[in-house]
């Protein structure tokens, strides 16, 4: 999980350094293409079985990450680093929500606490004052609640597929869905998310995009893994760790410092993120 925490970091900064010249969704495909040779050519040297009874959960896990993802790297190249990557971290505080609402679970003392400390922070990391509010931040949040349901399903699959499979799902759709946007962007009202595709022309682009594509990969791969470990507290709080590493490459990149009030949001996202996972 340190390990993927680290790599997504990293891509999310490499992300950021492409957005100058590569629309998000273009970004997210070639993130996503190359990935899915590299999984293939993994997959035909050790083959593995699909239980095609279980094909739509693992479908499912698929359109739940692009759109998270499409969401997270929206955001990256719009808001600071670390506030896109906060804001995708309160998937956990989403799982707890949902499992209220739709399975009918209770809401325990932790919970209750995760759910106000999640609302604060979100507040301020969005900026409680109002001024030069962003749209994009609501889309972190949305990002957030999609990644949730992705790692949700995970934790359905994660006996039943091979991990490369499951990441296979999730990249293969990251492929096919933006392909499909493509295709559609010239009769769609102009907009920021979908735009037309470009071909990258730039020697440094394409250098980073197919390192990004390798990184990338591997922070997936880490990361299901690592969720499909018996310990996912302990996994879910080391996870955490993106945040200070986003933090770190953001400065680099000319994000800064964050404001004392994104700090404490930061802090309580954290927080709430830990204690959403308490006794579930």
């Amino acid at each position: 999980m340190l390990a993927s925490s680290f790599l997504g970091a990293f891509n999310g900064s490499i992300a950021k350094i492409l957005s100058s010249s590569i629309p998000a969704l273009e970004i997210v495909f070639f993130r996503n293409a190359l990935g899915v040779i590299i999984i293939l050519a993994m997959l035909k040297h050790t083959p593995t079985n699909i239980d095609m009874k279980n094909l739509p959960l693992l479908i499912l896990r698929g359109v739940f990450g692009f759109i998270a993802m499409f969401l997270f790297f929206y955001t990256i190249t719009t808001i600071p680093l670390s506030d896109a990557i906060t804001l995708n971290k309160t998937s956990p505080i989403f799982v707890a929500l949902l499992a209220f609402i739709v399975l009918k679970e209770s809401l325990n003392i932790y919970k209750i606490t995760a759910l106000l400390l999640g609302f604060l922070g979100v507040v301020f990391i969005t900026n409680p004052s109002g001024v030069n509010f962003d749209y994009s931040y609501v889309l972190g949040v949305i990002g957030g609640f999609f990644a949730a349901a992705a790692y949700t399903t995970i934790g359905k699959i994660k006996h039943i597929f091979d991990s490369r499979v499951i990441v296979l799902s999730f990249m293969g759709m990251g492929t096919l869905f933006p392909l499909v946007m493509f295709l559609l962007a010239p009769y769609l009202p102009t907009n920021p998310l979908i735009k037309e595709f470009i071909l990258p022309t730039q020697l440094i682009d394409i250098l980073l995009i197919a390192f990004m594509a390798i990184t990338a990969t591997l922070s997936q791969w880490f990361l299901t893994k690592a969720y499909s470990s018996p310990n996912i507290s302990l996994v879910a709080t080391i996870s955490y760790s993106i945040i200070p590493f986003s933090v770190v490459f953001g400065f680099f990149l000319g994000d800064g410092l964050p404001t004392l009030l994104k700090i404490i949001g930061i802090f309580f996202i954290v927080i709430a993120g830990i204690l959403a996972k308490k006794n579930s």
